[in-house]
């Protein structure tokens, strides 16, 4: 048996469980369960203290294949699982058990990932019920992702709902890469290369819609599959071209290249490089801008207050600072330097607001989804009292009128679920 770990602190090698079996083989106490989409090969869940894990059986090739790509991505900083680690040679054993089965462990090994927090398979998410407006937006987080994969040079080569996983981020959502079995990390892609993935995407999208339309009998708003898989085709050629295509302008219009620098990044783009030529004889001047290192502000809230959120919840949560920011200024007629100002927010404002809603009101959002629940809440209520209301009036109200009644339903279908089976 050999183990090979990402990081010292997923230490998931327990000798008593079975890794010597083939994981159709160990006995159902070993598993967790937890929310889980369709997968093509064996998948299985277990729990290490407050750490969730998925194991997934694949060929050893294979295994290693994806345990690579998926560590290259993250160190990328693309959305994708947390590799955490293979095992392999399991016809070997080191606890001294030797255990005969029907599958043959010889070539075969255990891929482990980190069980992403918070995210949900799309057959949950639907199933559970959902609107028009959140299956689009689903269908915008993984034309995304597409996207940002292709700008690294990956090209997924089986990209469905199915291989992704959907997370809050303020409202909408995330998407993560779950599957990389077939994928290739190039330096960069042909547009034909790029084009074949879509093509793919389009086909399994459509397929996957079909799959759950006939289960349940239409999908929200009566939407067809196939249009919706083409609406994916087109938010991904929408989103490319505005991050790579050239803009021309004339010499006195240079202020538009700051214009284009801030939609991309409102976008979630950093640019690395700007070339700036002159055409038609000087007259005019031609933009292009090379973009790198996906979700700006995310990486700057992390900086500012070391603090791990998605783009959109980065997006928010800077807002809210810079609205604390310039609220301290006014009283005091002096300006913060942002530093102080992201320290004094956090331990003034964002954790105290976090720690003041009980922790059994918390479950499935995590903390940055949570200040952006309450700073929803306390926008409506300010639009509808005429006047800002304050924080904690606001968090008050959301316990009460949102969170209460949430836990209470959740408590009432998941009673009804046990008494059902």
């Amino acid at each position: 048996m050999k183990f090979q770990i990402a990081s010292p602190s997923h230490y998931f090698t327990d000798l008593d469980m079975p890794w010597e079996r083939h994981l159709t083989e160990w006995p159902e106490e070993f598993f967790v369960p937890v929310a889980k989409g369709i997968h093509r090969n064996v998948v299985g869940f277990i729990s290490r203290g407050e750490k969730v894990y998925a194991l997934k059986e694949l060929a050893q090739p294979i295994a290693e294949k994806e345990y690579r790509l998926l560590r290259e991505l993250e160190e990328l900083g693309l959305p994708v699982v947390e590799p955490i680690g293979i095992v392999t040679e399991r016809d070997q054993t080191l606890s001294g058990r030797h255990y005969k089965g029907e599958h043959d462990l010889k070539g075969r090994a255990l891929l482990v990932t980190r069980y992403l927090d918070g995210a949900l398979p799309y057959r949950v998410i639907i199933e559970r019920g959902t609107s028009k407006l959140q299956l689009q937006q689903m269908l915008d987080a993984l034309a995304e992702l597409l996207v940002r994969l292709h700008l690294s040079g990956f090209y997924w080569g089986d990209c469905s709902l199915s291989n992704a996983l959907f997370r809050r981020d303020a409202g909408l959502l995330a998407a993560y890469l779950v599957d990389a079995e077939t994928g290739e990390l190039l330096p960069e892609l042909s547009d034909s290369r790029r084009d074949y993935d879509l093509e793919t995407a389009f086909t399994n999208l459509a397929g996957d819609l079909m799959d759950l339309e006939a289960l349940l009998e239409g999908l929200p708003g009566d939407l067809d599959p196939v249009e919706l898989a083409e609406d994916l085709v087109a938010r991904y050629r929408s989103l490319w071209h505005e991050l790579k295509s050239d803009q021309v302008f004339s010499a006195d219009e240079q202020y538009l290249v700051e214009q284009r620098l801030q939609r991309l990044n409102s976008l979630g783009f950093d640019v690395d490089e700007i070339q700036l030529e002159s055409v038609e004889g000087g007259s005019r001047i031609r933009m292009r801008a090379k973009v790198v290192e996906p979700w700006h502000h995310k990486r700057i809230i992390h900086d500012l207050t070391g603090l791990r959120v998605e783009e959109n919840q980065a997006r928010r949560l800077l807002n809210d600072l810079n609205r604390y920011r310039a609220y301290w200024a006014g009283l005091n007629g002096r300006d913060l330097p942002s530093a102080v100002a992201a320290y004094r927010w956090v331990t003034e404002v964002f954790q105290p607001t976090i720690e003041s809603i009980p922790e059994n009101l918390r479950v499935g959002l995590d903390e940055a989804e949570l200040y952006h629940e309450v700073l929803e809440h306390r926008w409506f209520m300010s639009e509808k009292a005429q006047q800002d209301i304050g924080l904690q009036t606001a968090v008050n109200s959301y316990v009460e009128d949102v969170l209460q009644p949430r836990e209470s339903r959740l408590q009432k279908e998941a009673r009804f679920f046990q008494e059902s089976r």
